[in-house]
């Protein structure tokens, strides 16, 4: 390991822990991965590795706002249970003197590969970056030397512009082959490399990018083989709000398409939005040795209120949701069959039929997992769901509903608590006459996965600690209730102090 690099990330982790001892815990996740203290964004570098899995994120360890990006570091041999390692990464060169930005990993015959990417402040102000591509290397999944020949890319292509970033590489046959994002003006692009030892790399050219009306920069991009398709995952910045469409800031989503490697064709589809709540962006990927295409995101969202940040830290991850692809060419997410392992307890709960009222289970838990099936056969109801951390008087609720003639899922922020607001929309393509709703609750966020994972919205909440009420409703009729399951779940960081 580079000498300066150990100092420096050796005081990193000195700062979070010492942080970590004052911050407030209203809202600290139960079963979601968080640095200890200060401010994560991007996951990176998710990859399984000798038997386990592996996640980095984008960390600033001095403080709760962005500021020069470290890798920060866990790992879990379940998907479950994660252990905080120390931070891997941190600026110490003069290529990535401004941060070390997002990347991916990979087992080149056992050595951990990190590549990222090296970020240059030309002009804050006028956005103006040189940024470059970078590769760091270890043998125990935990050390982490950067190359003597960094940058392996120093440069980004005429297509391109100084924003070039987020590799995400994979290997094909006998190469290594990797995208990244970049834009050229107003329009935002991914580019293609290969290479045979992850340090020569050839440019290869513009694999998709904007019609114009599809955003001025892609980040984070993600290409991969599943279903008998391609899709590339990006998540671009830039795209107009379209009714209830790309509602926040910046979107995250994919393009389903036909690859060949020999012609390095991509004919592609639509932009697809991948989840359509408040808080979900700059979404990795990775193969597992079972052959799942395991993803997770950053659950925020630029620009958005953190209340955290009063507290000492900011920013999480989402579950780990496992992809799929059906037939007609859409994503589907699903919460990892692992996370079964949470359920502390099951508790005991009837509600046959919801007639147009609120009915309140009697259930006070902040870590919840929830999963009904609402019958659409008789339904009389205008809209039905569930109420989220109620408070007694009323005055705080998070809902989850479905409105019944638009065939809209929805989660309405307005009354979660501090900071938050705004009502996210999706619709609904039932299969069959039930709608099933797979909720995760934790302390300050909400995961929906609906309709067999194609409708899924994962948003961030901020109710006072008391608020813990859980109600079912529905609106001017009844509906009833085919199968209802409640369980109380485990607070994985609380078990490992």
């Amino acid at each position: 390991m580079n000498m300066n690099l150990q100092q420096q990330t050796e005081k990193a982790n000195t700062a979070v822990q010492e942080k970590s001892k004052e911050i407030r815990t209203d809202y600290r996740l139960g079963y979601h991965i968080m640095a200890p203290a200060n401010w994560i964004n991007d996951p990176n570098g998710l990859i399984q590795y000798k038997g386990e899995y592996h996640v980095f994120y984008q960390h600033h360890p001095y403080d709760e706002n962005w500021g020069p990006m470290h890798w920060g570091h866990v790992k879990s041999k379940d998907l479950v249970h994660w252990e905080h390692l120390p931070i891997a990464l941190a600026p110490t060169e003069a290529y990535e003197k401004d941060g070390c930005f997002s990347g991916s990993a990979v087992d080149d015959n056992g050595i951990l590969t990190l590549i990222y990417t090296g970020n240059i402040f030309v002009d804050r102000e006028k956005d103006i970056l040189d940024q470059s591509q970078c590769i760091a290397t270890s043998t125990d999944g935990i050390y982490f030397t950067k190359e003597a020949v960094n940058p392996v890319i120093s440069k980004h292509p005429e297509e391109g512009s100084g924003h070039f970033r987020d590799p995400k590489v994979w290997k094909h046959a006998d190469h290594w082959y990797m995208v990244l994002g970049t834009r050229k003006e107003d329009i935002g692009k991914v580019v293609l490399y290969k290479s045979k030892d992850l340090r020569k790399w050839e440019y290869l050219g513009v694999l998709a990018e904007s019609d114009g009306t599809e955003g001025y920069m892609w980040e984070c991009p993600d290409f991969f083989e599943i279903g008998g398709k391609h899709v590339l995952l990006f998540s671009p910045q830039g795209i107009e709000a379209d009714g209830e469409k790309y509602q926040n800031l910046f979107q995250t989503g994919y393009i389903v398409g036909d690859f060949n490697y020999d012609t390095l064709e991509f004919s592609r589809g639509e932009f697809q939005e991948l989840d359509y709540g408040h808080d979900f962006y700059a979404v990795q990927t990775l193969l597992d040795e079972h052959g799942r295409r395991i993803a997770i995101g950053w659950m925020d969202m630029w620009e958005s209120p953190m209340p955290t940040k009063e507290h000492g830290w900011a920013g999480a991850l989402t579950l780990p949701r496992e992809l799929s692809l059906t037939p007609d060419g859409k994503m589907a997410m699903n919460p990892v069959s692992e996370l079964e392992l949470l359920r502390e307890k099951s508790i005991d709960l009837s509600i046959d039929k919801l007639d147009s009222e609120s009915f309140d289970t009697g259930i006070r838990e902040d870590l919840l997992e929830i999963k009904v099936d609402f019958s659409l056969k008789d339904v009389t109801a205008d809209e039905f769901g569930l109420k989220l951390r109620c408070s007694e008087e009323g005055t705080e609720e998070t809902v989850v509903g479905f409105d019944v003639t638009s065939s809209k899922l929805f989660i309405n922020r307005e009354k979660s608590g501090k900071g938050v607001s705004g009502v996210r929309k999706s619709k609904v393509e039932l299969k069959s006459d039930t709608l099933t709703l797979h909720l995760y609750l934790d302390r300050s966020s909400v995961e929906v996965f609906a309709n067999d994972g194609l409708n899924v919205m994962t948003s961030r909440i901020y109710p006072q600690t008391s608020s813990l009420g859980l109600q079912f409703y529905a609106k001017n009729g009844g509906v009833q209730i085919k199968d209802l399951n409640v369980w109380k779940l485990k607070d994985i960081w609380k078990e490992r102090e």
